[in-house]
């Protein structure tokens, strides 16, 4: 039976950060309204970078600390909702841009649990036996998709990316998973549409910037993640006290302080960086995983447990239970 393990992490923000001061110069807002609502202090906003110049560096990131060349990477799978086009790919741009000649490449859109969903997927290609080392890649330069006159979703979402190489491993690395979506509820979260302008087909209405349902987001997030987290616990059989660390998607500091008390485990046990990063959606959870490796905080080969969770437009969810 194969397997497969994380071997390297590397995380990249834009240098532009863009602080609750700043945009009460826009907009109606100021610092005490965004961060007693969101725990959101600042974010990075791309200047002159795409997403595909983000992913560049992850890649060249991970194969120096890795020193693998670029011809031994066998897949890259970027999770974005901000590509730089629909076709190319930003991950075939990336690929392209990057030398990973042997590699194939291509986008996954779940918004905000897009990263576990890729994850999920690319540990499903290595457990194969075709693959034996792939790339998975969350980033997003949400500024592109913003409406920066509305408060409501301008001051949550920030720009960056995390990546994680994956390798074929000896032993069992990830221990349970459970993916979940909803349909029926997207229109809560959505973003730019396309619509026919063929003058043969009806045209349809249509939104050009980003829209949430705030009140509607939330209660789904404190109602369904707790109860997908428990549910991927009991897959693994393990408790939840037994997480050496849980990396929830950073959306917002109110819906991350309540999944602890319904977990009944210490709110230490889950990470944050939201503070200084805003919503990254696809790019939160690497770039979270990353913080924590540099600080030592967390270490691969260590043998920590952590979980990982995503809930985003689509509606999406889902965790992943992985020993490090």
């Amino acid at each position: 039976m194969k397997f497969a393990k994380m071997t390297e992490v590397a995380h990249y923000a834009p240098s532009q950060v863009i602080t609750n001061d700043d945009l009460a110069e826009i907009m109606d807002t100021n610092d005490e309204w965004i961060s007693s609502r969101t725990g959101i202090k600042s974010r990075h906003i791309t200047y002159d970078e795409n997403t595909s110049d983000l992913c560049i560096k992850i890649v060249k990131s991970l194969l120096e600390k890795s020193n693998y060349s670029p011809e031994s990477i066998d897949f890259l799978i970027v999770a974005t909702i901000s590509p730089d086009s629909l076709m190319p790919t930003t991950a075939t741009i990336t690929q392209g841009k990057t030398g990973l000649v042997n590699a194939f490449a291509f986008d996954m859109q779940a918004a905000c649990s897009g990263f576990v969903y890729a994850l999920s997927l690319g540990e499903k290609l290595i457990a194969s036996g075709r693959y034996q080392r792939g790339i998975i890649i969350g980033a997003e330069t949400h500024s592109k998709t913003l409406d920066w006159n509305d408060r409501s979703t301008a001051v949550l979402f920030g720009d960056g990316a995390g990546g994680v190489l994956l390798e074929a491993a000896t032993s069992q690395h990830f221990l349970a998973e459970k993916l979940q979506a909803d349909g029926i509820k997207g229109t809560a979260l959505a973003s730019k549409s396309f619509y026919p302008k063929s003058p043969y087909s009806k045209k349809f209405e249509h939104n050009e910037k980003l829209l949430m349902d705030g009140r509607s987001v939330f209660d789904f997030a404190v109602r369904e993640v707790p109860q997908n987290i428990l549910a991927t616990l009991e897959l693994a059989g393990i408790e939840p006290n037994e997480i050496d660390y849980y990396l929830p998607h950073q959306a917002n500091i109110r819906i991350i302080d309540k999944w602890p008390k319904k977990l009944k485990v210490d709110r230490d046990k889950f990470l944050v960086n939201l503070e200084h990063y805003g919503n990254t959606s696809a790019a939160s959870i690497p770039i979270l995983l990353s913080e924590a490796i540099e600080s030592g905080t967390l270490s691969f080969g260590s043998g920590q447990t952590v979980l990982m969770t995503g809930f985003g437009g689509g509606l999406t969810w889902g965790s992943l239970i992985i020993k490090l």
